[in-house]
């Protein structure tokens, strides 16, 4: 090329590319990517499932992959089905809030009988398959805010999924001061051998919202109506949860003025890690020796607040 104009041009051409191409080649390689999730929930136990589920929804640093349903035969209200009434539930959660593309796997309706033998089912089939398609240097976060049956089955099922998955649990007791566990626990007594599971396998990331800790965040039934009652909706259906559902584990505060929010408490810490603190403690003494994550305290005035501000579109 030996005419100078046309060269001139060709440098002006290439330094434009360079130039305007680079930005949007690191634009598209986000340096902090949405935490992909599954959450496993026995939904129709209580409460605090169905607020802590729409608050995950909301959430726009998570790419809420599915949401699973989970057992819990040892309620005093529990059907021969318990998994299914989780399932319907939050099938009716997803269509309230006009979220089709939420896969809705359903669960295991029984605890694992022996800690090699999974209590296989499409959820377990889901998250085994979902950890597999995780792109490389990304973990998949499982979220159980029940019963472990499902998350433990896929382990069982597939242990080559270990190092792809980061797992998050709502349960058992634990004193930070002496280090003690108490696993007699709701979500716990629902699959003990499945707890078990998680806590013996090594090299995996567990990570726990006690009882202990998660009690604190409670939410007056005053300020649920003020935000929520005869909005429509996913509003309305979150007050007809509180206000029909038989509280049968207490015979205190029987017109049902205040909720434990316990599973709102993990998904509030994962979505703003700066409302929490972790520390790493040893597992119980009849596991496996290692080390494990649990979170020790939360600001409960701040979660208040964010769940607030953070669900106001659907009111």
């Amino acid at each position: 090329m030996n005419n100078p104009i046309q060269l001139f041009r060709a440098l002006a051409w290439l330094f434009f590319l360079i130039f305007f191409s680079c930005p949007i080649a690191s634009y598209s390689q986000s340096p902090n990517p949405k935490v992909s999730l599954i959450i496993d929930a026995d939904t129709a136990n209580e409460v605090d499932d169905l607020f802590a589920i729409v608050r995950a929804v909301v959430e726009p640093k998570f790419r809420l992959l599915g949401i699973t349903s989970a057992q819990f035969h040892t309620s005093p209200l529990a059907s021969d089905n318990t998994v299914l009434e989780s399932q319907h539930i939050n099938e009716e959660i997803l269509k309230l809030m006009d979220r089709p593309g939420i896969a809705l796997p359903l669960g295991s309706n029984t605890p694992i009988n022996d800690r090699s033998t999974p209590a296989k089912s499409e959820a377990s089939d889901f998250i085994v398959k979902t950890a597999h398609q995780m792109p490389p240097k990304q973990k998949l976060h499982l979220i159980i805010l029940g019963s472990c049956t499902n998350v433990a089955s896929a382990i069982l099922q597939d242990p080559s999924i270990i190092p792809k998955i980061k797992v998050y649990y709502l349960g058992f007791w634990h004193d930070v001061t002496t280090n003690t566990y108490n696993k007699k626990e709701f979500n716990s007594g629902n699959d003990p051998i499945a707890v078990e599971v998680l806590l013996n396998t090594e090299d995996l990331f567990f990570s726990v919202m006690t009882a202990t800790t998660s009690q604190h965040l409670t939410f007056k039934k005053a300020k649920v109506d003020q935000f929520l009652k005869k909005k429509g909706g996913i509003a309305d259906y979150l007050v007809s949860r509180w206000e029909t559902y038989h509280r049968w584990w207490t015979k205190e505060d029987p017109q049902k003025k205040s909720w434990i929010m316990w599973d709102l408490a993990l998904i509030e810490a994962l979505a703003r890690p700066e409302l929490a603190t972790t520390k790493h403690f040893s597992t119980p003494e009849e596991n496996v020796k290692r080390f494990i994550t649990i979170y020790t305290t939360i600001n409960v005035s701040k979660m208040k607040a964010d769940f607030w501000q953070s669900i106001s579109e659907i009111y």
